[in-house]
């Protein structure tokens, strides 16, 4: 049988769904190789949120001082909270210093040291000698890392010939009998008209879902699409109870001040002007884990000594730092100081409080960037046609809380990690699989709901009471009983997204038919994140639970013996399974369980 023929169909090796770092260091891999890449992004792609990535990307260069991988997969796995998978983390580790040269040799324009090496600078939990002191390891451009990367990609993708689909939104996954990926329902932006894209893989490159919390430094694009689609097709999402509250999003605004702040020596103080971190993290201070340094601030503002005249927020101090180095090394800092707080971060302090920020879960994929399933003897079954990369996936390299600068860099080698694999599978495979009969089926329904509801909910009503629930009840700090009533209201609210209609049908531009489709994608990220963190009775990493505090048994309120091992939440039937974590790494050692100390 053959699909409905009245929708159009496009043919290519591989669809990228995603633009950003992860989609296009893959695609760049693919194109160079000579493969048929389509990128489809509902942006144009240096829009993509990479862009807005600032302190920059670890690697361990050993530029400024000594410097090794091994030392770098500690730092990972400790910041894990010991959920990292060693495996992928050692993989990550090793293959850093070469991705980084490889985008130098793009032209990316890195700071420079005075011996004309790459700039690096000290960032959150990076340490040499297992912990001893701070490290250089972040690799910097000024504080627009993210800026430059994403363009230098994007220069090679165009002079390698990537075909990109802008301002197109995939919609669901297509799978055949035998439960093979073979393409994408796809929907361009501009004409409304609904497209299957057939290939012979497909890779999800869809970024996080922080817009399922209402204070977020994530872009608007970022409501995570990749995971409702792999969700909708039967793929069970991994880790989603772990959620990091970046310490320093503009108090009021959300927007994003990097940790590179802090790695030129910027200081966090309370109402009292006292440097703070040093009373919670006497060894790493104000570059402590982004988790630990989140809930020092919540503790210092609970306690009374937080700053302005509500004392709701902690203020972030760079005046000693001089307006030469600022406008130096943090340029963006000091326009968003004006634009977003009316502060000159030269001569006065800036409000500050933690704000979601990353998601350290995702689909589950091995280090090649292939979708994982489990079959009923646990083992990892891989799902043919499918890959996924960047912050959508969960490989699981950043476990229960993530390094900073380690985004950029998980971007990087699993989005060529991924390109090298299919580039193989492809020359293996010369043609491809049939389209079922059902192919767009699941996405016309979808339509189709939407459509003959004119008298429904309006998606964005729907959208922000998701991400006031999930403020409320999934936040820096959590309780069993605010993560249990936020389940049944998330439940509740999945009532409300299959009751969105449109009032206007139609087709040209129609943003309220992105937004209503995008809000079932937020539900998926929402129920899944919610039910995952109610079930998970410990406190480990960016998951904290007051009623799992520090006891002799559970340092930290962490419970090793029950509870390390990696959620899998599936949406048929909203339950949860659970895989061990890969403790044993490629080459080298394990880490065993340690307490986590700073």
């Amino acid at each position: 049988m053959t699909v409905k023929s009245s929708i159009p169909r496009r043919k290519f090796d591989v669809v990228i769904v995603g633009a950003g770092g992860s989609g296009m260091r893959a695609s760049l891999q693919l194109a160079r190789a000579g493969l048929n890449v389509a990128v489809l992004s509902k942006v144009f792609p240096t829009r993509s949120h990479t862009v807005a990535a600032q302190g920059g990307i670890g690697a361990s260069l050993g530029n400024m001082n000594e410097d090794n991988w091994h030392y770098h997969f500690y730092d990972t796995v400790k910041g894990s909270d010991w959920l990292g998978d060693q495996d992928a983390i050692e993989y990550m580790c090793r293959e850093a210093p070469k991705v980084v040269y490889d985008l130098e040799h793009m032209g990316m324009p890195f700071d420079r040291n005075p011996d004309g090496t790459i700039y690096q600078r000290p960032f959150g939990g990076h340490t040499a000698n297992y912990g001893e002191k701070a490290v250089e390891r972040a690799c910097a451009a000024a504080d627009r890392t993210g800026h430059a990367m994403l363009h230098t990609l994007y220069q090679q993708n165009v002079k390698a010939k990537t075909s990109f689909f802008v301002e197109w939104m995939a919609l669901d996954l297509i799978r055949d009998d035998a439960g093979d990926v073979v393409g994408v329902t796809a929907l361009e932006m501009e004409t409304g008209e609904l497209y299957i894209m057939e290939a012979k893989t497909v890779m999800l490159a869809t970024g996080g879902a922080g817009r399922i919390f209402a204070a977020s430094t994530n872009a608007f694009i970022n409501t995570g699409d990749g995971l409702g689609m792999a969700a909708r097709a039967g793929i069970p999402l991994e880790d989603m109870e772990f959620w990091q509250f970046h310490p320093t999003g503009v108090a009021g605004a959300g927007v994003l001040l990097t940790e590179g702040c802090r790695g030129e020596g910027a200081i966090l103080r309370n109402c009292n002007g006292e440097r703070f971190m040093e009373r919670y993290a006497p060894a790493y201070k104000d570059l402590a884990p982004r988790d630990y340094v989140s809930r020092c601030m919540d503790q210092e503002i609970k306690e009374g000594r937080g700053c302005g005249p509500n004392k709701d927020y902690i203020n972030l101090d760079m005046t000693h730092l001089g307006a030469d180095t600022i406008m130096k090394r943090l340029p963006s800092v000091f326009e968003i100081g004006h634009n977003f707080a009316n502060v000159d971060i030269t001569k006065e302090p800036i409000p500050v409080i933690p704000t979601i920020h990353y998601q350290m879960g995702g689909i589950p994929t091995n280090i090649n960037g292939q979708v994982v399933t489990q079959n009923a003897n646990n083992e990892s079954v891989v799902v043919n046609g499918l890959y996924a990369v960047g912050e959508c996936s969960c490989v699981s390299v950043h476990g229960a809380n993530r390094l900073g600068t380690n985004s950029l860099l998980d971007l990087l080698v699993f989005g060529r990690a991924a390109g090298n694999h299919i580039v193989e599978f492809n020359q293996k495979n010369k043609e491809h699989k049939p389209l079922p009969a059902n192919a767009a089926d699941v996405t016309l329904a979808r339509l189709a709901r939407l459509e003959a509801n004119q008298t429904g909910e309006y998606a964005q009503d729907v959208a922000n009471d998701i991400r006031n629930t999930m403020q409320s009840h999934a936040s820096v700090f959590r309780t069993q009983a605010l993560m249990d009533e936020g389940v049944k209201q998330i439940a509740a609210l999945r009532e409300r997204v299959n009751n969105i209609g449109l009032k206007d049908n139609s087709k040209v531009f129609n943003t309220a038919r992105i937004e209503a489709l995008e809000v079932e994608n937020l539900i998926e990220a929402a129920q899944a994140t919610i039910v995952s963190a109610a079930a998970r009775h410990e406190s480990r990493g960016a998951h904290t639970v007051n009623d799992y505090g520090d006891t002799p048994e559970h340092p930290n309120g962490r419970n090793d013996q029950d509870w390390h091992k990696h959620t899998l939440w599936h949406k048929e039937g909203n339950k949860l399974t659970y895989k061990p974590v890969q403790m044993k790494p490629l080459t080298v050692d394990s880490i065993p369980l340690q307490t986590r100390t700073f």
